[in-house]
C-alpha cells in the first residue's frame, strides 16, 4: 500500500517478479484494493501470489512513531511481523521510510554488535555498482557507527556483486586524514585499524568514479547525495532531450545513437537497483523509492529473493561477530 502509485503499480511489479522466479509473494494491504489490482492480470491465479489483509496504512504525511502506535494493523507492521514469525523471508516496501525502519527495528531487533541500522543504496560507477551507506536511516552518527556501516557494506558488495575484497572509502571533503569534521576524522582513525579494505577518504567527485566499492557516511549526508544524484540524472536527461530535438541534424544523430542512450539510461536508472537494503536489523528489508515504478518494485523483490537465498542477514551477523566490531553505547 506504500508509494506514490500504490497499490496498482506495486501489484504490477509483484506480478512481474513472480513471473521471473519461484518466490512466493505475499501482498499486504486492503484486500479489496489488491484484488482489483490483481484482476488486471489474467494469469494472476496461476502465480504464487497471496493476499494478507491489513486495513490500515501509514500515510507519508504522518509521524511514523505516532502512526505505528495508533495503527496496529498498518500494512507495514503486518508485513514485518510476517518476517518476524518466519512466514516470510524478506519485506519490500515503497512506503514511509521512517515507518519501515521503526517497524522493522521493533519487530526484528538488531544484529548483535550493530547499534544503528543503515540504508545501503546501490549507485552506478564506471565499472560496476557501488554501495552508499547510510543513505538516510540516521541523520546523526558517531564514528563507531560508520565503522559498523563499513563492515556491513563490505558484506553487501560481496553478496550483490561478488567483490572478493571490497574497497571501502569514507566520504569527506578531502583525501587527507585531517580533513573533515570530528566525525570523519575519528571514523578515519577507526577504519585505519579495522579489518576492512579501507582506502581512505573519498571526495564527492569520486563517488561515481569506481574508486570505492563501499562509500560510508552519515545518513544526512548520504540522503543529500542520493537525492542530488537523482535530480542530476533527471536534469541531464531533460537537457539531452532538448538538444536532441533542437534540429533535424540532432534528431538524425539521436536515431543513430539511440542504443547508446538507452544503455546510458539503464546504467543510471534507480529502478534497475530496486531499492535500498536496510542493514543491521535482524531480518531482510528492502526500502523502495516513494515514486517506485513497477520495474523498480519487480527488481526490489527479485533482489530480496536473491539475498534471502544467499542467507544475507546471517552473513552480516557472522562477519560482524568474526571481525569483533565492539558494541558501544548508541
Amino acid at each position: 500500500m506504500g508509494g506514490d502509485h500504490a497499490p496498482p503499480v506495486v501489484v504490477d511489479g509483484a506480478v512481474a517478479a513472480s513471473r521471473r522466479g519461484d518466490a512466493r509473494i505475499l501482498l499486504v494491504g486492503a484486500a479489496d484494493d489488491l484484488d482489483r489490482a490483481l484482476a488486471r492480470h489474467p494469469d494472476c491465479s496461476s502465480l504464487p501470489i497471496e493476499i494478507v489483509h491489513a486495513n490500515e496504512v501509514v500515510a507519508m504525511t504522518e509521524s511514523p512513531s505516532a502512526a505505528l502506535r495508533r495503527k496496529p494493523r498498518a500494512s507495514i507492521r503486518v508485513a514485518v511481523e510476517l518476517v518476524a514469525r518466519h512466514d516470510a523471508d524478506a519485506v519490500v516496501s515503497a512506503g514511509h521510510t521512517g515507518a519501515t525502519v521503526l517497524a522493522t527495528h521493533a519487530a526484528l531487533g538488531m544484529i548483535d554488535g550493530v547499534d544503528r541500522p543503515a540504508l545501503a543504496a546501490a549507485i552506478p560507477t564506471r565499472d560496476r555498482p557501488a554501495v552508499l551507506l547510510d543513505a538516510g536511516a540516521n541523520a546523526e552518527c558517531r564514528p563507531h557507527h560508520l565503522l559498523q556501516f563499513a563492515v556491513m557494506g563490505s558484506v553487501y558488495a560481496r553478496v550483490a556483486w561478488g567483490v572478493e575484497r571490497p574497497r571501502v572509502g569514507l566520504l569527506s571533503i578531502g583525501e587527507e586524514a585531517s580533513k573533515g569534521n570530528d566525525l570523519t576524522r575519528e571514523a578515519h582513525r577507526l577504519l585505519m585499524g579495522a579489518p576492512v579494505n579501507f582506502i581512505g577518504n573519498v571526495e564527492g567527485r569520486e563517488i561515481y568514479s569506481g574508486a570505492a566499492d563501499v562509500i560510508v557516511c552519515d545518513g544526512f549526508t548520504g540522503n543529500v547525495v542520493l537525492k542530488t544524484s537523482e535530480g542530476l540524472v533527471d536534469t541531464v536527461e531533460t537537457l539531452l532531450g532538448d538538444e536532441l530535438r533542437s534540429g533535424w541534424f540532432s534528431r538524425l544523430g539521436y536515431r543513430l545513437s539511440r542504443g547508446a542512450f538507452q544503455r546510458f539510461r539503464a546504467r543510471v536508472d534507480y529502478s534497475e537497483y530496486g531499492g535500498a537494503t536496510l542493514l543491521g536489523v535482524a531480518g531482510l528489508t528492502i526500502v523502495g523509492h516513494g515514486r517506485s515504478s513497477a520495474k523498480a518494485i519487480e527488481n526490489a523483490i527479485v533482489m530480496a529473493a536473491r539475498f534471502a537465498a544467499a542467507s544475507f542477514t546471517a552473513r552480516v551477523s557472522q562477519e560482524i561477530e568474526a571481525l569483533a566490531v565492539t558494541r558501544k553505547p548508541a
